[in-house]
Parts: C-alpha cells; sequence; structure tokens
C-alpha cells in the first residue's frame, strides 16, 4: 500500500485557450479524484492509473519503436524515419520516480525524437519505492556510458526528460562530471521536478491552479525515492539545484505557467545562468505538468516542441 495523503481541492481555471489543451488538466484531475477516493491505493494500481500518461499525445507521425537494451537496461528505441543516425536523446520518463514507465512516454519522447530529428532511447529504470535512489540515477549513467560503447559520440548525446525525469535527466550530467566523463551536448528538461527539499513558492502560490502536483503528493513520492528518510533531501545528486553548474551543457528546461513546479524551472535556470551556462526557459502560461505530452493534440505543445527544435539547431 502507498499512502500519499491526497487531498481533493477547488481548482482555478484560467486555463489554455482550447478543448485540446484542457485534455491534460482533465487527466490529472481524473487521477486526483481516483487517489482521494482510494487514499491506500497500491503501488501496482497507482503504476497502472499513471501509465495513462500516454493518453494525451497523439500518435507522431513516421515513428516506429523497438524494444531493446542499453547498458544493461532495457527499455525501447524510438525511430523517426527522417532522423540523424548518429544522435541520440537518452530519455528519461517523469512519474515521482516510482510511476510512469518507458511504454507511458514513447509517444511525446516520439515527437521529441521527430522534431529535432533523431533517434531516442527510454530507459525502463529502477523505480521506487523497491528500489530507492541512488538506483535511478545509476541506470541513467548506465545507458548513457551504454549508449557512447554503441558508438555514439558525447556531444551528440542530449539528455531529456520531464518531472522527476528532468530532474535524472541533469543529475545523470552532474554524476558524469564527478566520475571525470565526458559530458553530452545538451540536456532538456521538461517541468523538472528538482528540489526534495519542496521550497518552491509556486507550490502554494500554484496550488490552485496545478490540477495533480501538490505538496502532499510529493512528500509520498520523496519517502520512496529517498528510502523513506534514509537520504538527505538535499543529496546534491538527488536535489540537483544543491548544486554547481559550472561546466554543464546548454540547457532547455520549460513549465506551465498554471503549475506548482514552475520554481523548480526557474531556480535551475538561475543558477545555471550564473554558471555561464547557456540557458533557455520557456514558461507557456495556463499550462498544466509536461504540457508537451500533449503534442500532436493541442497546438500549445506542438508550438514548444518547435521551439525546442529550434534551439537545438541553434546550439
Amino acid at each position: 500500500m502507498i499512502e500519499l495523503g491526497v487531498q481533493k481541492k477547488p481548482m482555478e481555471r484560467p486555463m489554455a485557450d482550447n478543448r485540446e489543451a484542457d485534455f491534460l488538466r482533465e487527466l490529472y484531475e481524473d487521477w486526483s479524484s481516483r487517489m482521494v477516493a482510494n487514499p491506500g491505493m497500491s503501488i501496482a494500481d497507482l503504476r497502472s492509473m499513471f501509465d495513462e500518461w500516454g493518453k494525451p499525445a497523439r500518435e507522431p507521425e513516421g515513428v516506429s519503436y523497438k524494444s531493446g537494451e542499453v547498458g544493461g537496461v532495457p527499455g525501447i528505441w524510438v525511430l523517426p524515419q527522417e532522423a540523424e543516425p548518429s544522435r541520440v536523446i537518452l530519455y528519461t520518463h517523469g512519474g515521482g520516480f516510482a510511476v510512469g514507465s518507458a511504454d507511458s512516454h514513447r509517444k511525446l519522447a516520439g515527437h521529441l525524437a521527430s522534431a529535432l530529428d533523431v533517434t531516442a532511447f527510454i530507459p525502463d529504470y529502477r523505480r521506487s519505492p523497491e528500489f530507492p535512489f541512488p538506483a535511478q540515477i545509476e541506470d541513467g549513467i548506465a545507458a548513457y556510458l551504454g549508449l557512447v560503447e554503441r558508438g555514439f559520440q558525447p556531444r551528440f548525446i542530449t539528455t531529456a526528460g520531464d518531472s522527476a525525469g528532468g530532474n535524472l535527466a541533469i543529475a545523470i550530467v552532474l554524476r558524469l562530471r564527478e566520475l571525470g566523463r565526458e559530458l553530452p551536448g545538451s540536456v532538456i528538461a521538461f517541468s523538472p521536478w528538482l528540489d526534495m527539499s519542496l521550497r518552491g513558492v509556486t507550490l502554494e502560490a500554484n496550488a490552485a491552479t496545478d490540477a495533480l502536483v501538490g505538496r502532499q503528493i510529493l512528500e509520498g513520492m520523496i519517502s520512496m525515492f529517498l528510502g523513506g528518510g534514509s537520504t538527505d533531501p538535499l543529496n546534491p545528486l538527488a536535489n540537483p539545484l544543491e548544486n554547481d553548474f559550472e561546466g554543464f551543457p546548454p540547457l532547455y528546461v520549460n513549465a506551465g505557467g498554471a503549475e506548482t513546479l514552475l520554481s523548480d524551472a526557474q531556480s535551475l535556470c538561475e543558477k545555471a545562468r550564473g554558471a555561464g551556462v547557456s540557458v533557455s526557459l520557456s514558461v507557456v502560461p495556463g499550462m498544466q505538468h509536461v504540457f508537451p505530452a500533449l503534442a500532436g493534440r493541442a497546438r500549445e505543445a506542438d508550438d514548444e516542441l518547435q521551439r525546442v527544435a529550434a534551439w537545438y539547431r541553434s546550439i
């Protein structure tokens, strides 16, 4: 059993300007209602519910998928027809380090890879609570080094991810720096969840507009991720905001204006810019957590992916 302590909250809705963009908010509201109705939901049931994360995105055109293994980590290869074969995204899925999967995020990764004209690999990294920190980062490092062993040059590898996966996309680079390994050429983080101490001002300021993510659900995920308190929430690899970013690759970060984790994205960009990193931050008003998950359905998501692609080609 898992106790997330989720409480139903009234929603303010200064949301997107079209029905398709509201699809994600409505999905999140449904999840929140189901967790409120069943506060003792099992981890298996929670994972089954969050695998619905694949619903918002339309199937990307011209993209095929193949199960595989890289560096001993299982996952899914994402293969756009026109992809440049020498370039690859290592895409770490979101889900609070405990839920979500390569399959739940394959369409989002497919749209991103297609927009950038590259291939991608989505690792099915080990999840908490069965495998707490640092198992997820260890699997990310193994997959990255596996890509290098397959012949991908680090400068042509992009680490990318959403929510907790955005945390991993950044933490993998920080760990590679610790190990003295060559870093990837770029990093993309969609609505990254970074601060395990939950200090962001938008946790409260946007509590009425975020349809899913609140302090209580984050506290439950933190307990699982950090082994019930056995790891300090300020550990620099669990909490990327507790790092300097000297030598970090070019970084693209986005967030929805309605989400509680907006502060994490903003704080990351402030710290990285202070270290001289090339940073692009995109905040789209009215949008929910990981709104690029609406790719192929909502203009806001498709426009965002085009901004990511333009940035990628400029670095």
